[in-house]
């Protein structure tokens, strides 16, 4: 019988494919935010209206602004404004401008802020010009990689208080930390806010939280340097987390800080206390509060007209200060255009570098490095050999210690604090030729008389010296 070919379709024996099912939409996340630079350059701002109630964003630059109620990053984050019913807002425990506002040009800006410093604060004429720019400069802070603080030094009933209640209610996104406060929150709400830390030391009375506030000073000048703590996540494991820290601090303090490094960050005013000028109100009232808050409005505008200016502005003024001060104060230099109020800032930065200079000058590392001088004054036969470093050290400076003075105690201020490195030949330590090339710029930073242009070079060393005690 043949084969007959049947027309009809056969049926597959493969199994069916499952249905593939709709994947669901993700959501963006949804961030609050209080600030943000957008990778175009727009800035996109918090503000709050008091009145009203109400956060949104004001984004834009320079003359170019609006308002937004919500920003969509891309199609997974969108940022928002936090709530008015937030609070931090709504207690006033960070400040918020409420909207852009005219000011006309900047000096005209500068004068009212300085105005409003001057009747309510009473400090020197210098220091109220430094309040003054240190409060233009919390609104652009972020265009720089460093910044100084400012700080008041003085005892109870001094104007401390005042002196941070005036000038921090025109920073930006001022933070308080009043006396109830614990350290722990600051760490987040520099994190979240990234504005202006308004600090009470004293409040901070226990050495586990002044510990804490030194951290937040010492990693908060300059940008990159969070600060490390560890958390406990809702699984009970330890989670290490960084704050960022980083931003513009005025501090009041009733002493000095025992980290150098930290006053040297720190442009200082001693309130003296005693009887205040008759104009300055005793209380704050309602219309401090207003004003306040009227000149934040100003100072939003001059952030988004000249944010974008301040990105790597680096104005001259500053070049007779070391080089340290520079790196810390040149952001602060850069945002005053008016050459007298520069000329002034500076020299009240020049005499921090007095300061710095004088108390390097009575330390033990300067009478070191002036019994060397004196050696390589002599010329080329004399030793800079550590024994004979001590040995003269000891007949000039050796009545003034307790202590026992050694080669290894000099030979250790030498490595250590100067940053020398002497080499060991033939038993006996030796200044190096790279070594007393570097000590000119020591007698400049240790306060001595600057070297002489063509300092003699080390001594030779002579055969058969002996072994000195110096490691």
């Amino acid at each position: 019988m043949p084969w007959s070919v049947s027309n009809s379709p056969t049926k597959s024996m493969a199994p069916a494919e499952p249905e593939k099912k709709a994947q669901p939409e993700q959501k963006p996340t949804i961030t609050p935010t209080a600030s943000a630079v957008l990778a175009n350059g727009e800035l996109v701002e918090m503000v709050y209206d008091p009145v009203e109630r109400k956060t949104r964003f004001v984004m834009g630059s320079s003359e170019a602004w609006g308002y937004e109620e919500t920003v969509q990053l891309s199609p997974l984050e969108r940022l928002v404004p936090y709530s008015p019913t937030n609070n931090l807002v709504k207690h006033g425990v960070v400040l918020f401008a409420s909207e852009p506002t005219e000011y006309g040009d900047d000096a005209a800006l500068v004068s009212r802020i300085r105005d409003f410093v001057h009747r309510y604060v009473d400090v020197s004429e210098d220091f109220e010009t430094v309040a003054t720019y240190y409060i233009l400069f919390t609104w652009v802070y972020d265009a720089f990689h460093e910044v100084p603080y400012v700080r008041i030094r003085g005892g109870y009933g001094t104007g401390k208080t005042r002196f941070l209640l005036a000038v921090g209610s025109l920073c930006r996104f001022a933070i308080f930390a009043s006396a109830a406060s614990t350290v722990s929150p600051l760490f987040r709400l520099l994190d979240a806010f990234r504005g202006t830390l308004i600090l009470d030391e004293g409040d901070f009375r226990y050495s586990d939280e002044k510990s804490e506030v030194v951290k937040i000073l010492n990693n908060g000048n300059a940008r990159g340097f969070p600060v490390l703590r560890t958390e406990v996540s809702p699984k009970k494991e330890f989670d290490p987390r960084a704050y960022h820290v980083f931003g513009p601090k005025i501090v009041a303090t009733r002493g000095f800080f025992q980290d150098r490094a930290l006053e040297s960050r720190c442009v200082t005013e001693d309130m003296r206390g005693g009887s205040l000028r008759r104009e300055i109100p005793l209380n704050l009232d309602d219309s401090f509060h207003e004003e306040a808050r009227n000149l934040r409005n100003q100072l939003l505008l001059y952030r988004l007209r000249h944010f974008k200016d301040a990105r790597g502005q680096t104005r001259a003024g500053a070049r007779d200060l070391e080089p340290r001060l520079q790196q810390i104060f040149g952001p602060l230099v850069s945002v005053i255009d008016d050459a007298s109020a520069r000329e002034r800032v500076v020299g009240v930065l020049g005499k921090l570098n007095e300061d710095a200079v004088e108390e390097r000058s009575e330390s033990a590392e300067a009478q070191v490095l002036s019994v060397i001088r004196e050696l390589v004054a002599k010329g080329p036969e004399a030793r800079l050999a550590i024994q004979d470093i001590t040995s003269a050290f000891l007949a000039r400076y050796g009545h003034e210690y307790e202590r026992r003075i050694t080669p290894h105690w000099v030979g250790s201020i030498v490595r250590r604090r100067l940053g020398l490195r002497p080499s060991k030949s033939t038993g006996t330590y030796l200044l190096r030729p790279e070594d007393v090339a570097r000590l000119p710029s020591l007698y400049v930073r240790y306060g001595l008389t600057s070297a002489e242009k063509n300092d003699p070079g080390p001594p030779a060393v002579e055969e058969g010296e002996t072994k000195s005690a110096a490691s």
